[in-house]
This record gives C-alpha cells, sequence and structure tokens, in this order.
C-alpha cells in the first residue's frame, strides 16, 4: 500500500488555510492551490492515522463531477493538473500529483448546501422523534433508509475544525446570505443531486443524501470544494438496498460505525483527540474509497 500524505507542505507558498482534509496555499494574486491530503475526519474531529490514496480519490472524483456539472453550474476548476500547468509547482510533484488542482479565488458562503434523498443519520433521530427532518415535515411511514419522496434542501453552518456543523432553517440561511442567493443555492444543489443521483443509480451506488460547497467569483455563484465524494455524501450500493435497514455503504459510515461502537462503549466522546484507529478499520475504509471511485469514474 502506497505511503499516506498526511499534510502537504508547498515551502514556497503561503499557507492560508488547513482544513480537515485540505490545505489551501495562495497562488499568485486571485488563484489558490488546493491539496487534498489522506487525512480522514468523522463527527468533525480529524484522526490520527490516515487512508493511503484517499486524496488522490476524492480529487478524481470530484474532478469528475465538476466536468460532468458545468451545464449546470460554473465551478472554481483552473488545473487538475498543476505540476504540469504550472513550471514552477513542478519540483513538489510527489505531494501534488493526482491530488491537487489549482482554482480562482472565490469568497466561500458561510453555510453548506445539503441535500437528502433517503432517510438516515440524523435525520432519521430527527424523524423518528416529530415526523421531520431539520424542521421539514415528511409524509407518514418512513422508515430507516427510505428514499424521501422528494429530496429536501437542509443548510447548516460550517463550523471550524473540532466543532460540529449545525442545522438551520431554510429562513435563516436567506437571513445569512439574502433571500434571493439562498433560492439560487437550493434550486441548484437539488439539481446537482438529483443529476448525480440519476447518473449513480445506473453505476449501482444509491446517493442518499451530500453536500455541496459554493463561493462567489466576483457576483457569479460558482461550484467549490469538493462533489459527490464519499467524504460529503452517503453511498450505498443498489445491490442489497433494503428499506428499514442500516445500508452497507462505499462512504465513511463503516469509519462511524465503528467510532460510534466506541462511544456507546464509554471509550470515546467523539471530541478531540481521536481513538487510534486499528488497521483493518483503515484498510477497510481504504477499500471502500477505492470501490466507488471504480464503479463511479472508471
Amino acid at each position: 500500500m502506497a505511503k499516506a500524505l498526511i499534510t502537504s507542505d508547498i515551502k514556497d507558498l503561503k499557507l492560508i488555510n488547513k482544513g480537515k482534509v485540505r490545505e489551501i496555499y495562495q497562488f499568485g494574486k486571485d488563484k489558490l492551490l488546493i491539496v487534498t491530503s489522506d487525512r480522514i475526519s468523522a463527527f468533525d474531529v480529524v484522526m490520527g492515522q490516515a487512508i493511503p490514496e484517499k486524496g488522490k480519490i476524492l480529487s478524481e472524483i470530484s474532478n469528475f463531477w465538476f466536468k460532468r456539472f458545468k451545464k449546470i453550474v460554473k465551478n472554481h476548476l483552473i488545473s487538475t493538473e498543476p505540476e504540469k500547468d504550472f513550471p514552477e509547482l513542478a519540483k513538489w510533484k510527489d505531494q501534488l500529483e493526482g491530488r491537487s488542482v489549482v482554482v480562482h479565488k472565490c469568497k466561500p458562503l458561510p453555510v453548506e448546501a445539503i441535500v437528502r434523498g433517503y432517510l438516515a443519520g440524523s435525520g432519521l433521530k430527527e424523524y423518528k422523534s416529530s415526523g421531520t427532518v431539520c424542521g421539514i415535515r415528511l409524509e407518514k411511514g418512513l422508515k430507516n433508509s427510505s428514499k424521501i419522496k422528494e429530496p429536501i434542501f437542509t443548510p447548516s453552518t460550517k463550523a471550524e475544525i473540532g466543532m460540529h456543523d449545525e442545522n438551520i432553517p431554510f429562513e435563516k440561511m436567506c437571513e445569512m446570505i439574502g433571500k434571493e442567493l439562498a433560492e439560487k443555492v437550493k434550486k441548484i444543489s437539488l439539481e446537482l443531486y438529483k443529476a448525480g443521483r440519476d447518473y449513480a443509480e445506473k453505476k449501482g451506488i444509491i446517493i442518499a443524501d451530500t453536500k455541496f460547497e459554493f463561493g462567489l467569483l466576483g457576483k457569479e455563484l460558482v461550484l467549490i470544494d469538493e462533489v459527490l465524494t464519499p467524504d460529503s455524501s452517503r453511498f450505498w450500493p443498489v445491490d442489497g438496498y433494503k428499506e428499514g435497514e442500516n445500508q452497507k455503504s462505499f462512504d465513511k459510515q463503516y469509519l462511524r460505525d465503528y467510532l460510534e461502537k466506541l462511544t456507546e462503549e464509554g471509550k470515546w466522546d467523539k471530541n478531540p483527540p481521536a481513538p487510534k484507529l486499528p488497521s483493518e478499520v483503515t484498510s477497510t475504509t481504504a477499500k471502500k474509497y477505492k470501490d466507488v471511485l471504480k464503479k463511479l469514474v472508471k
């Protein structure tokens, strides 16, 4: 197995942000270099062990969707091969190849655009107690993993590392970024989800829910960050899908389930520092990421 990239270190450029998975560097006046590491997070906590090749897999999947969705919304991409397209980056090839992009510097919106097409996770818990998901009333009689009649848009705040994102009503999103822009983000998010869902189903994958991020390039709304990856979405195999049960997954739900068990046993409280992951957990997670890449893109 290839050696994991825990963190990049592009010494020629100024590091302006280090997220849960990515490092962002200033590149010239109006561009950014984004490097996707092999780190993995769950419950908004970054794990101490990385997943080899994960960053390359996320990058390849995202770039695939960015290209596919160009007719729906503009994206921030300038180059998906920075080490080839920009001579000054060639010497950092070992850290950049297959896992980096150069993008337009945009102003990120302070909300995450979440679309849910199936009942799972926190949405399932809320539905069981109140018949709603993020305050949106759904049809009666839904079960664990049920398909929602019409996908719903449930925005959330963007939390700092170690903090937890919070679901917010659409009205709050309108207050934060303006009603017109909020309506546009909602419309595009639902369109992207439906297009991705329909494509993925033909490839044997159910996209249960996902998260999109947007920014402004001047006054233009653009799609940024990552798109429909195992980090930002719940991916279930079409084969074996059974309503009323937890589904097998191609995403990091396997890791979440392992951590939930630790929490139930009183061994971790979902706050930093993260527990050490057994090699079986990291290798199984790596295989799931490779499987989804093969199914979706190859």
